[in-house]
C-alpha cells in the first residue's frame, strides 16, 4: 500500500507530525498541519514548514474545512479524540504517521513493542546488525520517526522500530519482517481506557503479517496474543511464523542463567554471562534478541559482541555514581509499578529505594514481596507518597521525604557499605518534573553534590 495523496491534513506539530508533513510535501501533496498548542517551539517549527510550502496553523480549536484525501495523526493525538471523530464523519481516511512512513520505506524492518524494555531491545538489535556489518538505525518511538527516515534517504539494510501503543492503535498497514512483543502489563489506561484495549493496540503489530514475517512473543503473553489475533486478523495468524521466548523449556528461546538456549531450533548456547543482561529480567530481552538475530540471518557471535559491549540507556538501571561502596542507580524510566518491580529483581545489592510521583495504577500489593526481599527502606516523594506508605508500611520502613533532594540526602545518611540507592519511582514524574529524564538528571546532580560536600 503506497497511496499518493493530493491533499493531506497532518495533526500535531511534534517531530512525527513535522516528518509526515515534510514527506508528503516532498511528494507534491498539498499539506496542511495543525496543532492545538502555540508555544515557542511550535512557532519555530511552523515558520520553517511555511517556508517549505506547508500550511501550518497553531492554537487550532476547530479543524479547517475543505476536502482532504488523508489525515495523518501524530502519536500524541488520541484515536478517539474529537478531531478523529470529526474526520471520520467527514469521510477522511485517518492513518498514524507510522503507517505513512512504513508505506514509503523500502528497507526491511524489525519492530519492538511492549510495556517495558522496548528502547533497550531496539538499541541491542541495532547493535547486533552493526556487528554483522549491516547498516541499521533505530527509529519510531525511539527517536527518529519513520517518515523522517524516508526523507533523509540514508543507505540502510535494516530499520529497527520502537512501536508504541499510541502509534499502533489505528495502524492499518504496518507490518515488520520481524515483530517482537516483549510483555504486556497495565499502562496508559488513561489513554486506552481498559487493559483489553491496550493489549489490542499492541497486537496490531502482527495484524498485517504475511508468510515471510515472524512474530516473536513473550511466552506468558503468547496465548492471549493468539486469542486477540484470532478475532482481529485470523488470516495473518494462520500465515505468520511464530516464536516464543521466556524462562521455561517450552519457549523456543530461553534465558537459562548466563546463556540463551534454543529449545527446538538447534544451535549452541549464546553466552551473556557477566553482561547487564545476565538476570531474569533483561535475560528475556536477550532471548528475544537471539530470536531476532536468527530470523534475520545474523550469527550468534554478533549477538554476544553486541551484548558484551552494551551500555545501558540513560535513566534505565544506569549506575551514575559511587560514594565509597554505596552505588547510586538511576532508573527514572520506571514510571510504572511493574517497572519498579523489575528493577528490584535486577538489583544485586540491598536497596534504599526512592519512589513516588503521579501513580498510574492502583494495585500496589504485588510488589510487596520484592520490597521485603530486597529493600532496606523506601523514601517517598511526590503526590502518591501517602498512598504508597499506606500500602507498603507493613512490608518495609517507609519515610515521607517530599522532594527528591531530601530523599537523596536521607538515603545517603542511612546507606551502609555494599548497598544501592535506587531511583525507581514506579510513578510518572509530572507532579514535580517535566518528565522522567529531568527527574533522573536531578537525581544525578544531587548525588554528585553530596560527594563534593564530603
Amino acid at each position: 500500500m503506497n497511496t499518493r495523496y493530493s491533499t493531506a491534513l497532518v495533526l500535531g506539530a511534534g517531530r512525527s507530525g513535522v516528518a509526515a508533513a515534510r514527506l508528503l510535501n516532498r511528494e507534491g501533496c498539498r499539506v496542511t498541519l495543525v496543532d492545538a498548542g502555540e508555544g515557542a517551539a511550535q512557532t519555530a517549527v511552523a515558520l520553517e514548514l511555511r517556508r517549505e510550502g506547508v500550511e501550518a496553523f497553531l492554537g487550532v480549536k476547530m479543524l479547517p474545512s475543505g476536502l482532504f484525501d488523508v489525515a495523518v495523526f501524530s502519536p500524541g493525538i488520541p484515536a478517539d479524540s474529537g478531531w478523529a471523530s470529526e474526520l471520520d464523519a467527514r469521510g477522511v481516511a485517518c492513518i498514524p504517521e507510522l503507517d505513512l512512513g512504513f508505506t514509503r520505506c523500502p528497507v526491511p524492518m524489525v519492530a519492538v513493542t511492549g510495556t517495558n524494555g522496548k528502547s533497550t531491545l531496539v538499541k541491542l538489535c541495532t547493535s547486533i546488525f552493526q556487528q554483522a556489518g549491516l547498516r541499521a538505525m533505530p527509529a519510531g518511538n525511539y527517536g527518529t520517526p519513520l517518515s523522517e527516515v524516508v526523507v533523509t534517504n540514508a543507505p540502510l539494510d535494516w530499520v529497527v522500530v520502537e512501536a508504541s501503543s499510541f502509534q499502533l492503535e489505528k495502524s492499518r498497514w504496518f507490518h515488520p519482517r520481524v515483530g517482537v512483543l516483549l510483555n504486556i502489563y497495565p499502562n496508559h489506561l488513561d489513554r486506552h481506557g481498559t487493559l483489553d484495549a491496550y493489549r489490542n493496540a499492541k497486537c496490531r503489530l502482527f495484524a498485517c503479517m504475511d508468510q515471510q514475517d515472524r512474530a516473536v512473543v513473550f511466552e506468558e503473553n503468547a496465548e492471549e496474543v493468539r486469542g486477540v489475533l484470532a478475532h482481529m486478523a485470523p488470516e495473518s495468524l494462520a500465515r505468520m511464523q511464530w516464536r516464543t521466548f521466556g524462562l521455561s523449556e517450552s519457549s523456543d528461546f530461553r534465558y537459562d542463567g548466563h546463556n540463551i538456549n534454543r529449545s527446538s531450533c538447534g544451535g549452541r548456547p549464546v553466552n551473556i554471562g557477566g553482561s547487564v543482561f545476565d538476570n531474569e529480567v533483561l535475560g528475556l530481552s536477550a532471548a528475544a534478541a537471539v530470536a531476532v538475530a536468527e530470523s534475520c540471518g545474523c550469527e550468534d557471535v554478533c549477538v554476544e559482541r553486541a551484548i558484551a559491549g552494551f551500555e545501558p540507556l540513560a535513566h534505565r538501571m544506569q549506575e551514575v555514581h559511587r560514594i565509597g561502596d554505596v552505588v547510586f542507580v538511576d532508573n527514572s524510566k520506571a514510571t510504572t509499578l511493574t517497572a519498579l518491580h523489575a528493577a528490584l529483581r535486577m538489583s544485586s545489592r540491598p536497596v534504599r529505594l526512592i519512589a513516588g510521583g503521579l501513580l498510574k495504577e492502583y494495585d500496589l500489593d504485588f510488589v510487596k514481596e520484592s520490597l521485603r526481599a530486597k529493600v532496606k527502606a523506601v523514601y517517598l516523594i511526590g503526590k502518591a507518597s501517602g498512598v504508597m506508605r499506606q500500602a507498603w508500611q507493613d512490608a518495609v520502613p517507609c519515610h515521607m521525604c517530599g522532594t527528591l533532594d531530601q530523599a537523596v540526602v536521607r538515603c545517603w545518611m542511612e546507606a551502609q557499605p555494599g548497598e544501592m540507592v535506587l531511583l525507581a519511582a514506579g510513578c510518572a514524574s509530572f507532579d514535580q518534573f517535566k518528565g522522567f529524564a529531568e527527574r533522573g538528571e536531578k537525581f544525578t546532580e544531587q548525588v554528585r553534590r553530596l560527594d563534593e560536600k564530603r
